[in-house]
This record gives structure tokens, C-alpha cells and sequence, in this order.
């Protein structure tokens, strides 16, 4: 039986879903070192180390559930081999009005259009630093997803990233410049090749202590777009790519369930593991998966089509906890 799905799921549905996920939050943070000392210990033969950090095991956090950054050692205490935080923007911003999250169970997806709600740079920097000084620091890599405020001018956006990059730098063991949210206005215009070219080139120059710099990209894009990002990526060293974000794209569920925001879940498995089998068979550079992967299975197609690693989200809110471990047994057993 799994408790989750059976017991735990349909009363958390019960709820709006943004108050479950704070109290969610909640719970934790405050219990994270508790579920951190008693957490699983990872078979080695799941370990992989990707562009020069060791992951424990590949199946990690996506970003967007953690925002600022409160929960971490609970991800290494329930199995994460690495647990990505943000949207992370250079000021304290509270997103967009609520609702902003829409279940849809009978597809198994979710919408939100949260829009980077976060406490800003300065703020998670400084519980980021109080962390550290604990015992409770994460011994699994942790990533830090950047965008833009959503007040400053696209015109300064690099100057945004930059001012976030510098603040938390110390704090990553590597950094994904996320271009791809639909829930800011303008903000995929910086997928853009010449909006880009200057971002990738400004954070490397920056980028001292030479941190992995990844780059997250939408699934809407079209092939020329992806091969141009591509190009960029390979020109400013860029360490990987993120696919994929959610989606524009709701023809994939009933018209009366489609609602403004970024669709996310099952509906989006097969248009990202089309653009991931795309990026490795014209790059090498890693690729952590994201995007529909609600089963071990759909892991393994991820795997299948090059992933370097694999993240969850919505399939982390469908299924629960026991996901990570069908995904490691999965890869386990294939050897």
C-alpha cells in the first residue's frame, strides 16, 4: 500500500493547493535535520558525477518547490540526490495574484502561475549563511535557480542576474539562469540569441570561482531557437541545460481545466523528452530532465534518451516520497 497516494494525497487535495504547500514547507523545514540524520543511505553504484560534482544519486529536486531556500536538509533526509532551490530574483517580490495553482488530477498535471514569488537574494543569502554554520548543510550538490525581478526592465536584466548571482554564489554548488518561466511578462524574450549571448557572457566573466553555470529552457521553443541556445551554450562554456520548464502549450488537456500559467506534469512527458533526445544527439553537454516524469518508467525514457540526470515536481506532488526510491531501484536493476 502506499500511504501517500491512498491516505496522505486525497487529504491534502482537499485543499487549496498553495496553503497545502506551505504547510507543507512548514512541516519541512522544521523537522528537515530530524529526517536528514535517519534519511536513506544511497546504494553507491546509483553515484554520478556530472560536469565535476558527485551526485549520490540522479534524481533530484526541481525548482520551484523550494523557493527560498527553507527546507534543505529535508531533500537530502527523504533520498534527493540533489535538491535545486529558487526561483531565486534579485528583490523580494510576492508574485502574481492568487489563485495561482490549478490541480488537475484526472491528467495528473498541474498550472501555476506563481510568477517568482521569493524573499529576494539578500534575504536566502542570509539563511543560506546561518545554515552553513550549523551541522545541517546538505553533504548532496545544491542548485540555485536565478530569474529576473519582475520590475526591472528586460533592457537590465543582466544586471539583475548578476546582482543575485553575486549575493549567493558561495552558496551553490551550481547555478541555472532560468530564461524560461512563462509567468514573467517578457522574460523568454531572453531565450532570445542576442539577450542570451550577453547574460551567459556577463555571469561567466563573473563567475570567479568557475561554479557550473546551466541554462534552463522552455519547451515551446522551436529547433532553430534550441540550436542556437545550444551554440551559446558550447561559446560561454556553459556547464548543462535544463529541459524542460512548463508549458504554454494546453491542447494536451480539456478546455474548461486550461487557465492562464505554465502546464506541468504528465501532458508535458513526451514534447520534453523530444527536445532532450534533440539536445544529446547534437551536444554533449549534460542534461538534467525535467517534465512529466511520474513513474520510474518515465525516468528511465529520460535516462533512455541521454539524461545526465533526472528532476521532479509534479510528479513529486502525485505520487510522493516513494518515487525517488522506484526511480534508483529502477536504475538498480537494470545495472
Amino acid at each position: 500500500m502506499n500511504v501517500y497516494k491512498e491516505v496522505i494525497r486525497p487529504f491534502l487535495f482537499l485543499s487549496d493547493p498553495e496553503a497545502i504547500h506551505h504547510l507543507a514547507m512548514g512541516a519541512l523545514s522544521t523537522f528537515g535535520p530530524v529526517l536528514q540524520r535517519f534519511g536513506p543511505v544511497c546504494d553507491p553504484r546509483l553515484e554520478r558525477t556530472v560536469f565535476g560534482l558527485r551526485f549520490p544519486n540522479p534524481v533530484g529536486l526541481a525548482a520551484g518547490f523550494d523557493k527560498n531556500g527553507v527546507a534543505l536538509p529535508a531533500w537530502q533526509g527523504l533520498g534527493f540526490g540533489f535538491a535545486e532551490i529558487g526561483t531565486i530574483t534579485a528583490r523580494a517580490q510576492p508574485g502574481n495574484p492568487k489563485p495561482r495553482i490549478f490541480r488537475i488530477p484526472q491528467h495528473r498535471a498541474l498550472i501555476n502561475r506563481l510568477g517568482f514569488n521569493n524573499e529576494g537574494c539578500d534575504a536566502i543569502a542570509s539563511r543560506l549563511q546561518h545554515l552553513k554554520s550549523t551541522t545541517h548543510w546538505p553533504t548532496i550538490p545544491v542548485g540555485i535557480n536565478l530569474g529576473k525581478s519582475k520590475v526591472t526592465p528586460l533592457t537590465e536584466a543582466t544586471a539583475d542576474y548578476l546582482l543575485s548571482f553575486e549575493r549567493l554564489q558561495h552558496f551553490g554548488d551550481y547555478f541555472v539562469l532560468n530564461v524560461s518561466s512563462p509567468n514573467t511578462p517578457g522574460l523568454r524574450n531572453l531565450q532570445d540569441r542576442p539577450a542570451l549571448d550577453e547574460l551567459m557572457g556577463h555571469i561567466q566573466r563573473r563567475n570567479t570561482s568557475g561554479k557550473p553555470v546551466l541554462v534552463k529552457i522552455a519547451p515551446d521553443l522551436q529547433w532553430e531557437a534550441i540550436e542556437e541556445i545550444l551554440g551559446l551554450v558550447e561559446e560561454h562554456k556553459i556547464a548543462g541545460v535544463i529541459a524542460t520548464n512548463t508549458t504554454i502549450d494546453h491542447s494536451s488537456i480539456p478546455e474548461s481545466d486550461q487557465t492562464q500559467g505554465g502546464l506541468s506534469g504528465a501532458p508535458l512527458r513526451e514534447r520534453s523528452t523530444e527536445i532532450l533526445r534533440f539536445i544529446t544527439k547534437r551536444s554533449k553537454v549534460p542534461v538534467i530532465a525535467v517534465g512529466g516524469i511520474m513513474s520510474a518508467d518515465d525516468a528511465l525514457e529520460k535516462f533512455d534518451a541521454g539524461a545526465a540526470l533526472v528532476q521532479l515536481y509534479t510528479g513529486y506532488i502525485y505520487e510522493g516520497p516513494a518515487l525517488i526510491g522506484k526511480i534508483n531501484r529502477a536504475l538498480l536493476r537494470r545495472g
